[in-house]
């Protein structure tokens, strides 16, 4: 079985927020969940006894909370976080408190790691010591690249050392609407002054800079300041798809230059247009995700920019993803559709693993 890195999981949120117990398997929590109501209840598709079965060894595992919008966002950012989305299990009154959910989310891949069932990644060497223990079928514990979807759990840029400390290697500056760094989804606007600072921050430490929900004018701006590499963990096509949470072929092209590499992304709405939220689970397929991997690697003449950043269980269940997938083990029907469309068995480990392997092995910092 292909070994899978999986570029966007939100294990620890599902975990703290949701109460989910990661160490059971997909069934044991949809049982669990079957009396509870809300979104994704009972159609939950990742726990990590799933990933170990279908050999999803590595994965970029996030810590995502978000604040309110400081006080004084400047007026050019027409939508506040609250008029794009608010969720109670996500949004809070500040970065104070955002950042305590946070750091209980890392304290629970800590202890997860304590008792061995995953490794948080911090080098090349780490790195590469997980990927030939997977492909080589020894055991070895899930390995996690710790992942900030989002800044706000950082109060401030002067923070951003600490968390490097305790094992963060890559953050997006922003997640739905302004934060106190850059405007995300669901609008346009600058990196704010500290934006700036925290960028040129992650440059100094060595964290690798995300654009995924990177407002327009903010993406822009932070590939001026930010001087290193930079991905996508989980994006797909605007011209496939219109909306900004979605890539432009410029995007896809600067990301590229950089030596980025794009993770596929499973939420149905970032799939096909005119996407029915509620409406029936068939509306996107795989072979609909294949245009967006295709769209990519034409416009870029390569397949070593494209990858997996599936976000399932990001906030949605089963009622949101491809038709094909019941669980994260599916993603491997990814492989049989590609295969069709004439991806070879080199262009396939490239876009399961190999891509991003390559991505972090050159651009993880060499010491913790």
């Amino acid at each position: 079985m292909r070994l899978i890195l999986d570029a966007h999981l939100d294990i620890s949120w599902n975990a703290v927020n949701y109460d989910r117990d990661q160490l059971q398997s997909v069934e044991e929590l949809r049982r669990r969940e079957a009396r509870l109501t809300g979104k994704s209840r009972g159609r939950l598709t990742v726990s990590l006894p799933e990933m170990r079965r279908s050999n999803i060894g590595l994965c970029l595992a996030t810590i995502l909370c978000r604040a309110q919008a400081p006080p004084g966002s400047p007026s050019s950012w027409a939508t506040q976080r609250g008029d794009v989305i608010l969720r109670e299990d996500l949004d809070y009154v500040n970065q104070t408190v955002a950042s305590s959910m946070g750091r209980g989310q890392l304290e629970y891949y800590l202890l997860l790691e304590q008792q061995g069932h995953i490794q948080l990644v911090r080098t090349p060497a780490e790195l590469a010591k997980l990927a030939d223990d997977w492909q080589a079928g020894r055991e070895a514990p899930i390995g996690c690249i710790l992942s900030m979807e989002g800044t706000d759990p950082i109060v401030d840029p002067g923070q951003a050392e600490e968390w490097f400390r305790r094992g963060l290697r890559t953050a997006s500056l922003a997640h739905y609407g302004p934060s106190a760094y850059a405007m995300g989804t669901g609008g346009d606007g600058p990196l704010t002054p500290k934006g700036r600072e925290l960028a040129k921050e992650f440059d100094r430490l060595g964290v690798i800079l995300d654009l995924v929900h990177t407002a327009d004018t903010s993406f822009s701006e932070a590939l001026d300041v930010y001087g290193r590499p930079v991905f996508c963990s989980h994006g797909n096509c605007r011209s496939l798809v219109p909306g900004d949470r979605q890539l432009t072929d410029e995007q896809i092209k600067q990301i590229a230059a950089r030596g980025g590499v794009i993770g596929a992304v499973l939420d149905s709405w970032m799939i096909v247009r005119d996407y029915e939220r509620g409406g029936p689970h068939d509306q996107a397929t795989l072979e609909d995700l294949a245009n967006h991997v295709d769209h990519i690697c034409q416009l870029l003449g390569a397949t070593r920019h494209c990858g997996i950043g599936s976000d399932l269980d990001g906030g949605f269940g089963t009622e949101q993803t491809p038709k094909e997938i019941e669980t994260i083990a599916d993603l491997h029907l990814f492989a049989d559709v590609l295969g069709k469309r004439g991806y070879s068995d080199a262009d396939l480990d490239g876009i399961f693993h190999a891509n991003f392997i390559r991505f972090f092995a050159e651009n993880l910092p060499g010491t913790p």
